[in-house]
């Protein structure tokens, strides 16, 4: 913007005092941590978004004509948090899905590059026992 570059020309300049120095530094503080926390915060719900598709598929898959309520489904989805509700004798395989799932998603917006999405799946009876 034009104050952004009138404020750090300001600093640039031979008759600038201290107080232009912290304020230019300041907002160029400020512009990279948005410009940070801007990626950052996409990629992370972008692949977010891969990972609910994949899982929605690969458990809708593993009770195929099923109704909902005798089959797993997505219970709950938060930042980073999936709770899966699912018949007992299903369990393992649902919880291998919300791990897999996470793994494609990362391949399919990162590819070969060496990102570790650490997701971990608990299997409980109640969400009070999870940890």
């Amino acid at each position: 913007s034009a104050a952004w570059r009138t404020t750090q020309s300001a600093a640039s300049s031979a008759d600038s005092t201290a107080v232009d120095e912290r304020r230019a530094r300041s907002q160029a503080r400020d512009w990279g941590r948005f410009t940070r926390n801007f990626v950052v915060q996409a990629s992370a719900a972008e692949w977010a978004l891969c990972w609910m598709a994949e899982l929605r598929n690969r458990l809708t898959a593993l009770a195929p004509g099923r109704p909902l309520t005798d089959s797993p489904h997505l219970v709950y989805f938060l930042h980073d948090e999936v709770i899966v509700h699912t018949p007992a004798e299903l369990a393992s395989e649902t919880a291998a899905a919300v791990e897999e799932s996470a793994r494609l998603a990362g391949r399919l917006l990162f590819g070969a590059f060496p990102v570790d999405f650490p997701v971990t799946a608990a299997v409980v009876d109640s969400y009070a026992e999870a940890k």
